[in-house]
């Protein structure tokens, strides 16, 4: 209404006492009390009236009796009851509180009123039947330096609970972001705030600007306080969290590591060219000389007498197994099915914890114990929607201006989500009801009887409390003169920039709050926007928080059964025709469910795998010599007992496990048969092929041959299936329960295999020798062939195809150097960039559902996963200096806790923290201050002296008295009384800092046993930065432990340790390369002593032996670089295997060259390379390579991976090192040429003998009436080597 302008002039008065409430303002959340227009006089204060002011604006004192101001006490008090609620979240740093007091004291009491603002607008309104004249607006004059410094005291105070900043609550539409000082005072004086009760245009004048300003107005330009400063009444500074000037220097933490260079090239490359120079200098000048009778040393004679011991004991009883075959079949079969009923009792570990993490490790540790005394991490269900190709639109807002939503913001979209959220309900057998979201879920400020509304549902409808009434709202707004319709998108705007709101500056006046009760941050509802663009975001997240309970509780299975239903209605809406969203999901249960259906799906390529190379088996062993004899020949029943014999071992060994109470897993069941395979082949061929190849003796009975030929080569399958079960066994040390449990499992496999094969299977091949014999066909026995057998013995294809052409062309001196030197080096170089870690989506089948989510996740989530520091018992957080050691609001510790994980947030890149820490300690002295409402005590009725809400009335008491220097501590008396009050006061507007919802789980109240602080990681995506992070959380909470255990009286096992749901899995990543080292070093051991010892302590064999598989291990690791293959507790599993598939390739030809007696190096190297290299490819090689290459089929991309790429590289590489760099290795450095003078010469004699016996003996049949000669003569022939 028009009024007469008043005189500007210091002593004058503008208004004066309350008239009432303001008819303008609706909705508000305090009374919008507004004065009375009042040109006059300032008045003189005295008794209560000054003792108010003084309390109230200790600025304005000038002491008693001399103190003037323009305020009653009834305004004195209400401006107390405005200033409470900003003073909840501002007083952590008294500074500001100050100024932010300081600026409304001037408004309202200032004595000098008129001189700093000019009444605009004023309205007739009547209170008990008298009209008076009241303000409804007015202009405030203040110079910028004033303004801008109160705004800079300000901007940087915290809110502890939510990690974010107190100024986003007060600045509206614009958030923490984009508030100016301009903006943070107009938001103040907008009566549409909901506390502001009538409208105040603040107008900012910097100095010496006079134009605009009506006459005798002097923008107000008193002393506002740094943050930095102590205030007048002597509160101490603003702590640094709240204020950057108050922050002590704190060093930037050192870069990364730079590269290992030399000269400005890679310093590996470099080291590794000098090595390949030193080595091809020194190349090629072994010499070669016989070694004397009188030289023949103890080991040559230990040599002999192991070989003889060995081979005669072998003899012996390859023999007695070949003549009772029957009898050993079914003892055979008798100890395996003793085993095998174990599997009864077997348990299989799917849960992925106890699959990769040791019950004793320190991550497990940590999570059982964050688990027993908070309660487990909430179990996260979430679906992740776009729109792609959906046209945005700019929307021009009355308040917020011309704004671009994209396609995925919506009103349609928004209303089709929140249809989704609410569909999931489902008949539960194990309530015996009706069970929905409300019975399993996370429910924060309701957890002991939530309704649905109690859930923590996290999405863009939760800014409209899922209300679809509230969604549709819209009213006409009238804003500076103009008038226009706000909606939805304006209240969404408001929200996004202020979710701590309970009421946004629209006239729609909604809040901001879910509908249970906590805020929604941003990074919680959209995804895929840039820094505050919310409105542009690409996608909508909407996220159900689960609790989660022990697997045996019945509970549990009713979550599971809610995330079945929210997958099958997710599932069944991604179907639908009408869906408009495209999107990606997942429940908690999914990844355990894909692993485990992969498996499922995955055993038919396994069964696959070992078909093929049974057909290869069965096919590679038979020897034909003509068309007609193909049946007689053929080796199919052999081939099939070879493949029952490796099976048998298994199930002995997973029979045997389950009986002692070890559980298996999936990836046993994978990898152990496919190892024994392996392993079992090779030694089958190794015996078939010598039988073969090996001339019968005349009068030999078959079974003494087959004892013969056993003796030959099973101290070569000894020493191999040896080496491999110690080299697993000594692998079951490892931490790793997988790698562990496969350790065990395929020690026992093989040892029993190698049982297996000296028992069942010689007495499978003498049974398979008497058919072959009496030239009956294999699968019809009775059917007999008229062709004889050829006299000759049968070299097959591969033996003269070696020994013309490969071992020749092998051991050519050129050749020899090139090979050997530069596979090593190379290898060795990559070895250093070998990738450590395994990246979740490789858990995942292809095609699966959560390999989309994952591609989601790492698009559109702007913030990680949140993650707990949790301090164990033994601190005292009822003493000051505990208090001071753990806080961050004024008078704490500069190095404090919380202040730790603050600094480490300035340096995202480098420490992974994105959000600062909340902290109970900070806000539960917030709450006990009586400068806010929080914590009062009734002053009369039943509950006297009993704690009393801010909510309720009759409350005269506060629970402390103010400090004189703003630092408020209570004692330990104090402590434990009210923190159970604080933990259990639910936040709402009056009291935002209640501790319920956001701390009541913090804690273990009785003697604080367990605390935790919880912060933010930045947005982690690969395997890498999961580690990297969690060992920089370990880093500082270690640091923040050290200082906190200087407190006195803290006990030194006190502990403060970081835990979040992901750091189980990613903490053997910090030790990966330590731990497999370890374990890979374990298993070459025995492949160096068993190798020594079975030689008779030939040393340097052993050598030779031991360094060909490291190189083996060496170029896998080099491979892995090459072909992407990250290295992780699956890998090892396979390097572990590659060492006892390695011994295969290995130690069989390094038993060949010392066994044989050809003149030079190179010669024995050719003989070598020839039988048992033939061998060893026949054998190893060629049954790995057809079954691994059937894995390139499977789903899984960790059985491609891990099982297909990396088996086939140890295949290839072990078969390249066996027949290629050992040969040539020999040729160097094997042992000396005639290492046993004595035997040379005997075997002179030998050779005429057996080639005299072999011209007129003709090898038709056995008869038992046939004279034996000498058994020590020898046949030979012109490819044995001859084995003792």
């Amino acid at each position: 209404s028009p009024f007469a302008p008043a005189r500007h002039e210091p002593g004058y008065c503008a208004f004066y006492e309350e008239c009432g409430r303001n008819p303008t303002v609706v909705g508000s959340l305090l009374p919008p009390i507004i004065p009375c227009l009042n040109y006059s006089r300032a008045r003189a204060l005295e008794g209560e009236h000054y003792q108010q002011l003084k309390k109230v604006c200790p600025m304005l004192d000038r002491g008693e009796g001399s103190t003037t101001a323009c305020c009653s006490i009834k305004q004195l008090k209400s401006l107390e009851m405005s200033l409470m609620l900003s003073k909840a979240v501002l007083m952590r740093c008294p500074s500001c509180a100050d100024n932010f007091a300081h600026l409304h004291c001037i408004n309202t009491c200032s004595p000098d009123q008129t001189t700093t603002i000019n009444v605009t607008r004023t309205m007739n309104i009547t209170t008990l039947g008298i009209v008076k004249e009241a303000v409804v607006g007015y202009q405030a004059y203040l110079s910028t330096s004033f303004a801008d410094k109160s705004f800079e005291s300000c901007k940087n105070v915290r809110i502890p609970a939510t990690g974010g900043y107190a100024i986003a609550t007060m600045c509206g539409r614009y958030g923490s972001a984009l508030c100016t000082a301009q903006r943070w005072y107009d938001f103040q004086g907008d009566s549409s705030n909901g506390l502001a009760p009538l409208d105040i245009d603040f107008r900012l004048i910097p100095e010496g600007v006079t134009e605009g300003i009506p006459d005798g107005v002097v923008p107000y330009a008193g002393r506002a306080l740094g943050c930095n400063e102590m205030t007048p009444t002597g509160a101490e500074v603003c702590s640094c969290q709240d204020c950057q000037a108050s922050c002590p220097v704190v060093p930037s933490p050192p870069p990364p590591a730079e590269p290992f260079t030399i000269g400005g090239v890679d310093g590996y490359l470099v080291l590794c060219v000098i090595f390949l120079c030193v080595l091809i200098l020194n190349g090629n000048n072994v010499s070669e000389r016989l070694i004397e009778p009188w030289e023949v040393t103890c080991t040559d004679k230990n040599s002999l007498a192991t070989q003889e011991f060995l081979g005669s004991g072998f003899r012996a009883w390859g023999t007695l197994v070949a003549s009772h075959p029957l009898k050993v079949l079914l003892a055979s079969a008798v100890v395996t099915a003793a085993f095998a009923t174990g599997l009864m009792h077997i348990e299989l570990t799917t849960d992925p914890v106890q699959l990769w993490s040791a019950p004793n490790s320190r991550a497990r540790m940590e999570k059982d114990f964050h688990d027993k005394h908070f309660d487990p991490f909430f179990r996260t269900n979430q679906m992740i929607l776009t729109a792609p190709g959906r046209p945005g639109h700019f929307y021009d807002s009355l308040l917020f201006g011309k704004q671009n939503f994209s396609g995925i913001i919506a009103k349609d979209l928004i209303l089709e989500l929140l249809k989704l959220q609410r569909k999931i309900q489902f008949w539960s057998n194990d309530l015996n009801r009706m069970a929905s979201l409300k019975d399993v879920c996370f429910a924060p400020l309701n957890p002991s009887n939530p309704s649905l509304t109690d859930c923590a549902v996290n999405s863009l409808p939760q800014y409209f409390q899922n209300s679809v009434a509230n969604l549709n709202a819209k009213v006409n707004m009238t804003e500076l003169g103009v008038t226009k319709e706000v909606d939805w998108r304006d209240h969404f705007i408001y929200c996004v920039n202020s979710p701590l709101s309970f009421k946004d500056i629209t006239d729609l006046q909604l809040s901001c709050m879910a509908d249970y009760g906590a805020p929604v941050f941003p990074f919680l509802a959209v995804g895929g926007y840039e820094k505050e663009g919310y409105t542009t975001a690409e996608a909508l997240i909407l996220t159900f928080s689960l609790n989660n309970y022990p697997r045996d509780n019945i509970k549990f299975k009713v979550a599971l059964e809610w995330e079945q239903r929210f997958l099958d209605i997710v599932q069944e809406y991604q179907k639908s025709p009408g869906n408009p969203f495209t999107f990606a999901y997942m429940a908690e249960r999914s990844l355990e469910d894909e692993i485990n259906r992969t498996t499922a799906e995955d055993i038919p390529i396994f069964m696959i795998s070992y078909a093929v190379i049974f057909v290869y088996i069965a096919v590679a062993l038979g020897e034909y010599t003509s068309f007609s004899r193909i049946l007689v020949d053929s080796k199919f029943l052999v081939g099939l007992g070879g493949i029952l014999v490796v099976g048998c071992s298994v199930l002995a060994s997973m029979g045997f496990y389950a009986w002692i109470g070890i559980p298996s897993s999936l990836i046993i069941l994978q990898v152990v048969p496919f190892l024994v395979l392996a392993v079992g082949a090779d030694n089958i061929f190794i015996f078939v092929l010598e039988y073969q190849r090996d001339a019968r003796r005349p009068g030999e009975k078959r079974e003494e041959r087959i004892g013969r030929v056993l003796g030959n080569v099973a101290p070569s399958m000894l020493l191999c299936s040896l080496s491999e079960s110690v080299c697993f066994f000594l692998g079951a040390l490892s931490t790793m329960p997988a790698v562990k449990s496969f350790a065990l499992y395929a020690a026992l496999a093989v040892l029993m295999d190698f049982v297996l094969q000296m028992t069942a299977f010689v007495a499978l091949l003498s049974l398979d020798a008497r058919r072959q014999d009496g030239n009956r066909c294999e699968l019809a026995c009775c059917v007999t062939v008229k062709t004889t057998a050829p006299t000759k013995p049968n070299e097959g294809f591969l033996l003269p195809a070696m020994r013309k052409y490969y071992a020749p062309v092998l051991l050519h001196p050129v050749t020899r150097i090139v090979v050997f030197i530069f596979m090593f080096i190379s290898s060795i170089y990559l070895m250093f960039y070998v990738t450590v870690g395994l990246d979740q989506e490789l858990a995942m089948p292809q095609g699966s559902y959560m390999l989309e989510y994952f591609k989601y996740l790492y698009a559109y989530f702007e913030v990680g996963v949140p993650t707990y520091f949790v301090t164990t018992k033994g601190f005292n957080f009822t003493s000051i200096a505990g208090m001071n050691a753990t806080c961050s609001s004024v008078g704490c510790d500069p190095f404090s806790l919380t202040q730790k994980i603050q600094y480490a947030t300035e340096y995202p890149d480098l420490s992974y923290m994105a959000i600062p820490a909340n902290s109970w300690v900070d806000d539960f002295i917030d709450w006990l201050n009586p400068g806010s409402k929080c914590c009062r005590l009734y002053s009369i009725g039943p509950n006297k002296g009993k704690f009393c809400p801010a909510t309720a009335f009759l409350c005269g008491q506060k629970c402390m008295k103010t400090p004189i220097n703003g630092v408020l501590r209570p004692d330990k008396e104090q402590f434990n009384r009210f923190l159970p009050d604080f933990l259990g006061n639910r936040p709402d507007l009056q009291c935002p800092k209640g501790g319920l919802g956001a701390y009541d789980k913090v804690t273990c109240v009785s003697v604080l046993l367990a605390t935790r602080f919880m912060a933010y990681h930045t947005a982690l995506t690969t395997s890498k930065e999961f580690t990297a992070a969690l060992k920089i959380a370990r880093e500082l909470a270690h640091n923040i432990t050290l200082s906190m255990r200087s407190i006195p009286g803290t006990s030194q096992d006190f502990e403060v340790f970081p835990y979040t749901v992901t750091y189980v899995f990613y903490e053997q990543y910090l030790t990966i390369v330590s731990e497999g080292l370890f374990n890979i070093s374990l298993c070459l051991l025995p492949t160096f002593v068993v190798c020594c010892l079975l030689l008779g302590m030939d040393l340097r064999s052993g050598a030779l032996n031991l360094l060909t598989i490291i190189m083996i291990t060496v170029d896998t690791v080099g491979v892995m670089t090459l072909w992407g293959i990250d290295y992780n507790a699956v890998a090892l599993i396979n390097l572990v295997t590659a060492v006892g598939i390695s011994v295969e390739f290995v130690s069989h030809m390094t038993r060949s060259f010392a066994m044989s007696i050809q003149p030079t190096h190179v010669e024995r190297a050719k003989e070598a390379t020839a039988t048992m290299g033939s061998a060893v490819f026949a054998g190893v090689a060629m049954t790995n390579l057809p079954g691994i290459v059937v894995l390139a089929f499977a789903k899984a991309q960790l059985i491609q991976i891990f099982f297909f790429r990396l088996n086939l590289v140890i295949t290839l590489l072990g078969m390249a090192h066996g027949l290629i760099f050992l040969p040539v290795l020999l040729s160097y450095f094997g042992e000396s040429v005639s290492v046993l003078l004595r035997l040379q010469q005997a075997k002179a004699q030998e050779l005429e003998l057996s080639s005299h016996a072999k011209n007129i003996y003709d090898n038709i049949g056995y008869e038992d009436q046939e004279s034996s000669p000498n058994p020590d003569t020898t046949p030979h022939h012109p490819v044995r080597t001859p084995h003792h």
